[in-house]
């Protein structure tokens, strides 16, 4: 398994290059398009991303073989759409999913599956094991359930057959990286937490030795835009035509999503919410927040907030519980068109004057809260409350996430962003873009692209070909702003008065959502 990526890309194909392979790993979709220099798509295909397993409640896996078989259906299928134009392909550039560990062996081999995003085994444990640790290394206070090293830890304590075959950690989209090169690297916005956690602080030892790891298991970490090396022959199907092409090492899907807006530049907030919700700002200095997640994106970009748990996958879960499905499709399945016709539909009904609260904690929460035992809550129904009631209540709840956020990251900044730009699979939806707005009290600006992430990881590989002089000119050009929502100041004292009591309901029932999590019925 060679792990040294090489630097003399090959990146054209026979026909010419006029594309870019833009693939989007997500959570719940596993898109790829082909994308011209100006962000034309001309060809696109999406599958269903690979379903978790886990055999316990808190376990969340995927067999990161799955990910390389999408990947081949993706590329099959596009090759027949594309017909001539897939041997126009001048490289690819994969986004993905991030914080879900593949550890691979020395033969190139999954040793389990991975660890995924949503997966919260270690909650009870990491505190713990943390205590063991070097008490003043600077990544100590990030770690919790989500971190990479808590995943380290436990493979190395419940699972140390497994951990003596690992020789790299990879996320997913660097997996597919390395079946299409032969060559093992990340980048340096995806790895930044276990690269943090290897790194020895003074005379005490990195996290990862101190643990019973080898910090030799983090890869070369690249900057997103250089190339990993190129598509290796003999894969198989429509991937073989793809020989020779440079693979770019983009990052993960918030990067590139963010990319894909026009908002990775300092004075932007963002916004994707899909199957999770990632909100953040960005700045031209690192700065520190309570809750809030700083990296270093490259080319002067230091990014400010993070993801969290909980997004437009809130409402997907409420709509089957209001017979939604039955009506417009399954809404589990990832199909946000149907979800949002069916929010619609629910929010067109008249309101009650006196609104509900929603907490929006589903499956916990990492930014701003970093806690998976909170739990979600209505408060303050009554007789008269109805489907859209309900509705109203969960889009604002994780509206005023949004606002605990933003407060936390413009404080941070000194000044105030000029606008959020938008997108996702929520992002379809003008309710909530109006809501959002009206809550966080700055512009939504929604682009022209549905899935940003492609788009992203498009200007990431355009950027790679050294077509633009920059990367920022690469978003300019690729990202186009298609309708922009102002603030409505008429709801400003109503929303000011239920935010105050969502953070009230919050810090009330902080204490029963410990205690229900903790509690398993007979």
């Amino acid at each position: 398994m060679s792990r040294r990526p090489p630097t003399d890309p090959q990146s054209s194909g026979p026909a010419g290059p006029r594309y870019v392979l833009a693939v989007d790993l997500g959570g719940t979709r596993f898109r790829a398009a082909l994308v011209d220099e100006a962000g034309g798509i001309a060809h696109a295909c999406a599958i269903d991303s690979p379903a978790a397993t886990g055999i316990q409640a808190s376990w969340d896996e995927i067999d990161a073989d799955e990910w390389w078989r999408g990947l081949q259906v993706l590329s099959d299928t596009l090759a027949r759409q594309a017909g001539a134009d897939f041997d126009a392909i001048a490289a690819l550039a994969i986004c993905g999913v991030t914080r879900t560990q593949v550890f691979v062996d020395a033969l190139g081999a999954p040793v389990r599956p991975a660890i995924t995003w949503r997966d919260t085994r270690t909650a009870g444990d990491v505190a713990q094991w943390l205590a063991a640790m070097p008490a003043d290394h600077p990544e100590a206070p990030q770690i919790n359930a989500f971190h990479p090293w808590a995943r380290v830890a436990w493979l190395l304590r419940v699972e140390p057959q497994h951990a003596a075959r690992v020789r790299v950690v990879l996320e997913p989209k660097d997996y597919l990286n390395f079946r299409l090169t032969g060559h093992a690297a990340s980048d340096t916005v995806s790895m930044a937490r276990l690269a943090a956690a290897a790194r020895p602080q003074g005379p005490a030892p990195d996290l990862l030795t101190a643990v019973g790891a080898d910090p030799g298991w983090v890869p070369p970490l690249l900057d997103p835009l250089a190339i990993v090396g190129p598509v290796q022959p003999g894969l198989p199907g429509s991937l073989a035509r793809l020989a020779g092409r440079g693979v770019v090492a983009c990052s993960n899907d918030t990067w590139a999503a963010v990319a894909g807006l026009g908002a990775l530049r300092p004075g932007y907030a963002y916004n994707i919410s899909g199957t999770t919700e990632v909100f953040g700002a960005v700045g031209a200095e690192p700065v520190l927040a309570e809750g809030l997640m700083t990296v270093n994106w490259g080319n002067g970009n230091h990014q400010i907030g993070g993801p969290g748990q909980n997004g437009a996958d809130t409402i997907a879960w409420l709509l089957p519980l209001l017979g939604g499905v039955a009506r417009f499709g399954d809404s589990r399945a990832g199909d946000m068109s149907a979800v949002s016709h069916a929010t619609n539909a629910l929010l067109n009904a008249p309101r009650d004057p006196q609104p509900a609260l929603f907490l929006p904690y589903l499956q916990g929460e990492r930014v701003p809260y970093w806690d998976p035992q909170l739990r979600g809550a209505f408060i303050g129904l009554n007789r008269r409350h109805g489907p859209g009631d309900l509705a109203w209540a969960v889009l604002e709840g994780v509206a005023f996430l949004n606002r605990t956020v933003l407060q936390r990251a413009e404080a941070a900044l000194g000044k105030p962003v000029a606008e959020i730009r938008f997108g996702g699979g929520a992002a379809s939806n003008p309710h909530w873009c109006q809501v959002k707005a009206d809550i966080c009290e700055r512009p939504v600006v929604v682009g022209q692209a549905d899935q940003p992430g492609v788009i992203g990881a498009a200007a990431a590989a355009w950027a790679a070909l050294g077509r633009y002089g920059s990367f920022a000119q690469a978003q300019a050009t690729l990202a186009r702003p298609a309708h922009r929502y102002d603030p409505d100041a008429t709801r400003r004292n109503a929303y000011h008065r239920l935010y105050a009591q969502f953070r009230a309901a919050e810090a009330a029932l902080t204490p029963v959502s410990h205690a229900l999590a903790s509690l398993r019925l007979p």
